[in-house]
C-alpha cells in the first residue's frame, strides 16, 4: 500500500520540495501520498503548485494534496515531517533586534541565547498540538519528523510532553564538519568514518578513522591551522578544538554564540568571524538571508514554474536523513545516520533526560541508538551548560512560567556574559511584550510585564544598534543582478550549502 506522508509547514520551499524528491528517488516509494499544510495559503499554494509540477512532469503515480485543515492532512499519516517557523521572519527580527539593544550579539538566534529560548517558548506549545493531533488521527505507529529549530527543546518537549508520539529530530549539521574534516585531511569523505556524538548544533566528533587508523586529533586540528580557507573562516571552531580537545560540528556563527568567550566584547567580535558568507558569524546573518530568500521566491515564483521541473533520479537525491530513515522503516535497508533523541544513557555523562545528537541504525525494526559511554570532561562539560539552559526553556514554555523563562536567560551562557540580572529581568520584559501574539500560554506575565514597562523605569539600552558585523539585507533588485545564485539560495533547505557571497 502506498504510504502517507504529512508536511505541515509545507510553505518552506526548500524543506519541503527537497524533501518530496528525496523521497521520490526511492523506487518503492514512488506511489507516495503527499499531504502539504500550512497556515499561510500562498506559500502553501506556491511549493504545492511547484511540487505537483515536479511529480506530473516525472510522470509518477505519486499523490500530492494541499489543505489549510491540519489534521486532515495528518489523518492516517505514516510520517509527518515538521518544517514550522512559528512566528515567522517577523517574530524572528525581535529574537535578534531586541537582544542586541543590550548587547548580545546572535548570528542565528534560534537554537541558544535570547533568540533560542525564545523561539522555543513559541514553538513548543504548537508541537504539542502537532503530536496530539498525530495521536489522534495518524497511523497508531506514526514517526513525527522535526526539523523545526530550536531542536533539542523542541524533541524535549515532545518526548516528554507529546503524549507517547514517536518522534525523531534531524539536522544537517554533522554532515558539512565530516567533509570538512575529510578535506583537512586530503581524504575523500566516503573513506573517512566518523562518530559524532554531543547535543544538536554541540555534537564533537570524537572518532575520526580511515581504513582502521584512529586518526589523531592533533593531526585534524594541524590540518585545520594549516587549511586556506578554514583558518579563516573556522577561527572559532579551531580556538575550540585547540581548548577542548575535538572539533565540534556546527558552523563558525552559530558555534560562537553557544559558549560565552567569542561574542561578549562587540570589539572582538571581528577578531573571530568572517563575513565571506553569513554563516561565518555575521550579526544577524540567518535572518537576512532567510529574509532574502523568501523575498525573491515570491517575487521570482514564475520562472521557478518556468524552470526545468526537479527529477527523480538516484544521483538527484540529497543527504538529509529523513527520506533514508522512511526507506529503511519501509524496505529494510539499513541506514546510519546521527538523529536527536532521548539521551537514555547513550552518552552516560549526559542527563539520561536529555536530547542528544549521536549514531543511529535504521531498519524495518525501527531506530536503534548504539552506547556512546563517555564524552570527554571537556566537551561534556560545554553540553551540560546547554542542557540547564534547555531543561529550564522547556519547562518555562510548557508551564508559562516566566520565572524559569527568565532563570533560562540567566543560565544562558551568552547572555550571561554580557549582561547583568537587571539587564535580563528587562529583555525577557521586551521579548514578551514584542512576542505577545505568539505567547498564549504568557498572558498573565505579559500584562504584568506591560505595567512595569508603562512605568518608565527602564535601564537604558542602545536604540537601533545594529550589531558588530551586521550587513545590509538586500533588496529582489539588488538579487537580481545574481538571479541564479538567488533562486539556489532560495532553493535550500541549507542555507549554508552554497556559501553565497555576504554582499554583491
Amino acid at each position: 500500500m502506498p504510504i502517507k506522508v504529512a508536511v505541515v509547514g509545507a510553505g518552506s520551499v526548500g524543506f519541503t520540495r527537497s524533501q518530496v524528491r528525496d523521497i521520490l528517488c526511492v523506487p518503492e516509494l514512488r506511489d507516495t501520498h503527499f499531504a502539504f499544510t500550512d497556515i499561510n495559503e500562498r506559500n502553501l499554494d506556491m511549493v504545492y503548485q511547484l511540487c505537483r509540477r515536479d511529480i506530473e512532469s516525472a510522470g509518477l503515480p505519486a499523490k500530492i494534496t494541499a489543505t489549510m485543515d491540519r489534521r486532515e492532512a495528518f489523518k492516517d499519516a505514516d510520517y509527518v515531517f515538521s518544517f514550522v517557523r512559528v512566528g515567522g521572519l517577523e517574530a524572528f527580527e525581535t529574537d535578534i533586534d531586541i537582544p542586541l539593544k543590550y548587547g548580545v550579539d546572535q548570528c542565528v538566534g534560534d537554537t541558544l541565547g535570547p533568540g533560542g529560548i525564545m523561539y522555543a517558548q513559541r514553538t513548543i506549545p504548537v508541537l504539542l498540538e502537532f503530536c496530539k493531533d498525530i495521536k489522534e488521527v495518524a497511523k497508531p505507529d506514526c514517526l513525527f519528523i522535526n526539523h523545526s529549530n530550536p531542536m533539542a527543546m523542541n524533541m524535549w518537549a515532545c518526548n516528554k510532553y507529546g503524549g507517547g508520539v514517536w518522534c525523531v529530530g534531524l539536522c544537517h549539521g554533522v554532515e558539512w564538519g565530516h567533509w570538512q574534516i575529510a578535506t583537512v585531511l586530503g581524504l575523500p569523505k566516503e573513506e573517512v568514518e566518523i562518530i559524532a556524538a554531543g547535543i544538536n548544533h554541540q555534537t564533537w566528533y570524537i572518532s575520526v578513522r580511515h581504513k582502521g587508523r584512529e586518526i589523531p586529533q592533533k593531526e585534524i586540528l594541524e590540518g585545520f591551522e594549516r587549511h586556506p580557507e578554514f583558518s579563516r573562516t573556522e577561527k572559532v571552531r579551531i580556538d575550540m578544538m585547540r581548548r577542548f580537545g575535538y572539533y565540534s560540528t556546527e558552523s563558525n556563527g552559530h558555534l560562537s554564540e553557544y559558549v560565552p568567550w567569542y561574542r561578549k566584547r562587540l570589539d572582538e567580535i571581528p577578531q573571530w568571524i568572517d563575513l565571506g558568507s553569513w554563516i561565518n558569524g555575521e550579526t544577524g546573518g540567518y535572518l537576512r538571508v532567510c529574509r532574502e530568500g523568501r523575498n525573491w521566491f515570491e517575487y521570482d515564483f514564475p520562472n521557478w514554474m518556468q524552470a526545468p521541473p526537479y527529477t527523480f533520479n538516484p544521483e538527484d537525491r540529497g543527504h538529509e536523513h529523513g527520506s533514508y530513515i522512511i526507506e529503511a522503516l519501509e524496505t529494510g535497508r539499513v541506514y546510519r545516520g546521527h538523529f536527536n533523541v532521548v539521551n537514555r544513557g547513550c552518552i552516560t555523562n549526559l542527563p539520561p533526560d536529555c536530547i542528544v545528537e549521536v549514531p543511529g541504525y535504521v531498519d524495518y525494526h525501527g531506530i536503534h541508538i548504539p552506547i556512546i559511554g563517555d564524552l570527554p570532561l571537556g566537551p561534556a562539560a560545554v553540553c551540560n551548560a546547554s542542557i540547564s539552559v534547555q531543561r529550564l526553556a522547556v519547562e518555562a514554555a510548557v508551564r508559562g512560567d516566566d520565572f524559569l523563562l527568565r532563570q533560562a536567560f540567566m543560565m544562558d551562557p551568552l547572555t550571561g556574559a554580557v549582561c547583568n540580572p537587571p539587564e535580563i529581568w528587562q529583555m525577557v520584559d521586551e521579548m514578551l511584550i514584542a512576542q505577545e501574539q505568539w505567547l498564549p500560554q504568557y498572558k498573565k506575565a505579559i500584562q504584568e510585564a506591560k505595567e512595569r514597562w508603562a512605568r518608565g523605569e527602564l535601564l537604558p539600552t542602545r536604540e537601533g544598534f545594529q550589531g558588530a558585523a551586521r550587513l545590509h539585507t538586500r533588496t529582489v533588485e539588488e538579487m537580481a543582478a545574481h538571479a541564479e545564485a538567488a533562486r539556489k539560495l532560495a532553493a535550500e533547505a541549507d542555507k549554508a550549502k552554497e556559501r553565497p557571497p555576504a554582499e554583491s
